[in-house]
């Protein structure tokens, strides 16, 4: 295997366009289908990008579109330098990328070096034998004495994390599905064809990646068991069980985290990297996957696994990233492609539309980069799949205990009127929720007062005060509200937020105006859900 390629320096200084940013997470095979077969594609993407644009974002993070089998929806990469039939061609991502461009936006797209599909030829070649030149290129373990697997790991969607292949009479390990065997990132020659893949995109023009389960890349050598978490938390699968010290951490993905950031920053126009890091210890991995340089920012699960909001929980995101010398730099999401969406996990009998006004404030008031999941900026709750149109294994493997994935992969609404809510002309991969189509882009488009036009408001907010994108953030009060201040470049603002289900007596303090607030119905007084945001005029 040669080394990857080096590509040229650029000569205008890196511009941090990301610090602060507000990226557009788009699911492809949801977003828009024009080829008939029911799913979303690449084209798709390229005609809506002026609805993205209207919003007021930065960017725009597209989830996998590489040739795949699909068995986890993209997940399980076949072929990184290439685009799945399904999505369209590179050429078609090569218009989407211009578009992208000359509408002002940049493009963020998933790189998963963790594990690839069982169908990728490196993973073809490495199970032929023990001997060929792939043949370390995945984690192969022989078996337990008893014929048991190596060790006691699990994976994440259910069952043991090892699969016995008959060719080599080993067993080979997987994270998620047995049909996403585990890379071994300890390898040069993997880590070297990794990045090779990495110029491959940023060659091509991207502006970022998010990288993902990259807590998951490089695990103990020694494949010690993980030994369990103390008793109680929800577990729905063998995984919840065990504290994953051994199959994920490792110290080792440091220097190979430094390599990719050297390979980023070579290129001109501030290219961005960001990890997503899921776990019981993720805090700790996020500052070490960040710290000194590495990647640029990082997310974890805090929100999106929060089965409540509460002001102890953003305190608790707050505490997590206070600003120390060295420290890198934070992402936030409420809802994404795995996790039930904010507004139906968070609701708790309350106004859904109340609610989802008053997170995208909150949302653009945090500290960090904001992560807006498509149909968010509509307030679509979670979708209602019939377990018979499931086809997400998660889902399918944990059925009826969790809401699963499903329900936030759903069509986007676009034309109320229209067949499928002008999503495709034929029927969709997953249902339409009958409550979805009179949520449609075009019907929130003409009414004033909408989620829609409330979302390119309070997103405007963070582009017009530049303490919303990089000021600090102190905690002021979180019980019975949730109040702190943004402050930078001149500027002092304050949010006050009522989560809670009762009303609240509350007044701005002296030298405080009002910017923008939702859901207010009388002075001195906070409704559920409410939010207000204000500018200190006074020294």
């Amino acid at each position: 295997m040669t080394s990857s390629p080096t590509p040229s320096p650029g000569s205008e200084p890196h511009r941090e366009w990301w610090r602060g940013a507000v990226i557009y997470q788009i699911y492809p095979r949801s977003f828009a289908d024009t080829n008939g077969d029911g799913i979303g594609d690449l084209k798709g993407i390229t005609a809506h990008l002026d609805h993205v644009a209207s919003l007021g974002v930065d960017a725009v993070w597209i989830s996998p579109f590489y040739p795949s089998p699909m068995k986890d929806f993209g997940y399980d990469v076949a072929d990184y330098c290439d685009v799945d039939p399904v999505f369209g061609t590179l050429a078609d991502f090569d218009a989407l990328l211009e578009r992208a461009h000359d509408l002002g936006q940049k493009v963020v797209v998933d790189q998963v070096w963790s594990h690839t599909s069982d169908r990728h030829p490196w993973f073809q070649a490495s199970r032929q034998d023990r001997t060929n030149p792939y043949a370390d290129w995945y984690v192969w373990a022989d078996a337990r004495a008893d014929g048991a697997p190596p060790n006691n790991w699990q994976s994440v969607f259910g069952g043991p994390g090892w699969t016995w292949d008959a060719r080599r009479g080993q067993y080979y390990q997987h994270n998620f599905l047995p049909e996403q065997p585990q890379l071994n990132a300890r390898n040069p020659a993997v880590q070297e064809a990794l990045l090779a893949v990495g110029w491959f995109w940023l060659d091509r023009g991207v502006d970022g990646f998010r990288l993902d389960a990259v807590n998951f890349m490089i695990g103990d050598p020694a494949l010690r068991d993980n030994p369990p978490l103390p008793t109680g938390g929800k577990r729905t699968r063998p995984f919840d069980f065990q504290d994953k010290i051994h199959n994920q951490s490792s110290p080792d993905i440091l220097p190979f985290l430094e390599r990719v950031r050297a390979l980023t920053d070579s290129y001109e126009g501030g290219r961005f990297t960001v990890a997503e890091v899921a776990g019981d210890h993720a805090a700790r991995e996020m500052k070490a996957f960040t710290a000194d340089g590495r990647l640029h920012s990082a997310y974890g699960f805090l929100y999106l696994y929060a089965e409540r909001l509460t002001t102890d929980l953003v305190r608790t995101g707050t505490e997590m990233w206070p600003g120390d010398p060295g420290e890198g730099w934070p992402s936030w999401t409420f809802s994404n492609h795995d996790a039930p969406r904010a507004v139906s996990r968070w609701a708790e009998g309350r106004d859904e539309r109340r609610l989802a006004e008053m997170l995208m404030l909150l949302l653009v008031c945090l500290r960090g980069n904001v992560f807006v999941y498509y149909g968010e900026e509509l307030g679509l709750p979670q979708a209602e799949v019939p377990f018979e149109r499931l086809v997400d294994p998660e889902a399918l493997a944990n059925w009826p205990q969790t809401l699963g994935r499903d329900g936030a992969r759903t069509p986007m609404p676009w034309i109320a009127g229209a067949p499928f809510a002008g999503f495709s002309g034929v029927e969709p991969w997953l249902p339409i929720d009958t409550r979805h189509p009179a949520m449609a882009v075009d019907v929130q488009d003409a009414a004033a007062t909408s989620m829609l036009n409330a979302t390119r408001r309070l997103l405007a907010l963070r582009r017009a005060h530049p303490a919303l994108k990089t000021g600090t953030m102190t905690m002021l009060a979180t019980e019975p509200l949730l109040v702190f201040t943004r402050r930078g470049e001149g500027e002092t603002l304050l949010a006050v937020f009522n989560l809670g289900h009762e009303p609240q007596a509350w007044s701005a303090p002296d030298g405080y105006v009002p910017i923008d607030a939702v859901n207010l119905a009388e002075a001195g007084i906070l409704p559920p859900l409410a939010g207000m945001l204000l500018r200190l005029t006074t020294p």
